[in-house]
């Protein structure tokens, strides 16, 4: 295999323009920690990102970030942690769950959109992503968007291009509006909830003024595994809501929240560093890593139905699962079968119009099913437009989302 590592926007330009002039299929790599996420491809020719790193502008003042593609996460998150500041929609972590030992480039988190628990009070990384450099699959140099968050010139690709998985144009550099990290964080722990009550106070606490910034439920086997101390000694069920903030408001929050959900049961609170450990297990779902002959999916669903969702995928056959987003993502281990149980995944999901996407699965599994949610006629042809617009030759990724 022809591997290209570019040391500029001109160089990637030049081989994206030669498997387009030679038809060949490119494969678009950073640190690989997400390679096994998509349908397996077929490629002749990889380009390799990751030599085209490090930070090209931090203005903490301006709140605004820009780095090279093969930037790694984590240098990025160091210069952030310097200045109190972070990227709120807190992305995860996935190396463990996935196998691999880096926590991936920032065009690696750009291109699969993923979010933390604070997604649902601060977005997904496309709502903080401002502009990129890149090269379309014609193997033309174009760009988007820039350093401010009101950007109203043409049309903004940043959108598009976060959670595109590389299939619609190679990012040379990108920016992002960064956000003040907060200051201390307490968790709040109602004990022993089964899935439909643990849905109601998370519904309860998201619509109190608490401004819970984290709502996830751990049933009794998922919370056992937890390493926090004060988690895995309950030895049930764990429905937990984060505050974050300056410590006097997280304090008077908290006390709030205890008292709106005392009708839930008795709460117990982990103060800031245990409160932060459960959160990066929770983020990073270190509760199905351990398991790695397992399937795991990636559920999304309104929040209130996401328990029906897991009852009816429980029904039918064996899962090991947790709640995130206060109930509206589900991530989900099967067993693994010749079917990955898909249909009775996406048939539960469709249920309530939510989707899934089958994060780890072996290659043979992930060539011969979906991967992700299958679209409908009306999106499947605006996706084909979008496809044909960037990459009319279909080089980039190709068959990773979609056949």
């Amino acid at each position: 295999m022809t591997v290209f590592r570019p040391e500029s926007l001109e160089h990637i330009k030049d081989a994206v323009a030669w498997a387009a002039d030679n038809s060949t299929p490119l494969e678009i790599t950073g640190s690989g920690t997400k390679r096994a996420v998509g349908r397996t491809m077929q490629t002749e020719a990889s380009l390799d990102l990751s030599g085209l790193a490090g930070i090209t502008l931090y203005e903490p003042e301006e709140l605004v970030l820009s780095a090279w593609a093969g930037t790694l996460r984590s240098e990025a998150e160091a210069a952030l942690k310097k200045n109190a500041q972070q990227f709120a929609f807190e992305p995860p972590d996935l190396s463990r769950l996935l196998g691999t030992e880096h926590a991936g480039t920032l065009a690696g988190m750009t291109a699969a959109n993923l979010a933390g628990p604070r997604r649902i009070k601060a977005g997904a990384a496309r709502d903080h992503f401002l502009g990129f450099h890149g090269v379309s699959g014609r193997g033309e140099i174009f760009r988007s968007g820039g350093r401010v968050v009101k950007n109203v010139t043409g049309y903004d690709l940043s959108k598009v291009l976060a959670g595109s998985w590389g299939t619609l144009a190679v990012m040379s550099s990108v920016t992002y509006k960064v956000l003040p990290a907060p200051e201390t964080q307490k968790t709040v722990v109602v004990a022993g909830l089964d899935d439909a009550t643990a849905t109601s106070a998370m519904a309860a606490a998201m619509k109190s003024s608490c401004e819970v910034s984290g709502a996830a439920h751990l049933p009794a086997g998922v919370a056992s595994c937890s390493a926090v101390a004060d988690i895995s000694a309950i030895g049930n069920s764990a429905t937990v809501l984060r505050l974050e903030g300056i410590a006097p408001s997280v304090e008077f929050r908290k006390d709030k929240l205890i008292r709106i959900l005392s009708g839930f049961g008795e709460s117990a609170v982990l103060e800031a560093v245990p409160s932060s450990d459960l959160w990066t297990e929770i983020r990073d779902v270190h509760y199905l890593a351990s398991s790695p002959d397992l399937l795991v999916w990636r559920i999304s669903v309104p929040p209130m139905d996401g328990q029906k969702v897991l009852a009816a995928i429980g029904q039918a056959t064996e899962v090991t699962a947790f709640y995130d987003w206060a109930g509206g993502l589900i991530w989900a281990a099967v067993p693994v079968s010749e079917h990955g149980s898909a249909e009775i995944i996406r048939g539960s999901a469709a249920m309530t119009s939510g989707h899934a996407t089958l994060i780890r699965a072996p290659a043979g599994l992930r060539a011969a099913l979906p991967v992700f949610q299958p679209q409908p006629a009306s999106l499947a042809a605006l996706s084909a437009r979008l496809k044909q617009a960037f990459d009319p030759k279909g080089i980039l990724n190709p068959g990773r989302m979609y056949p």
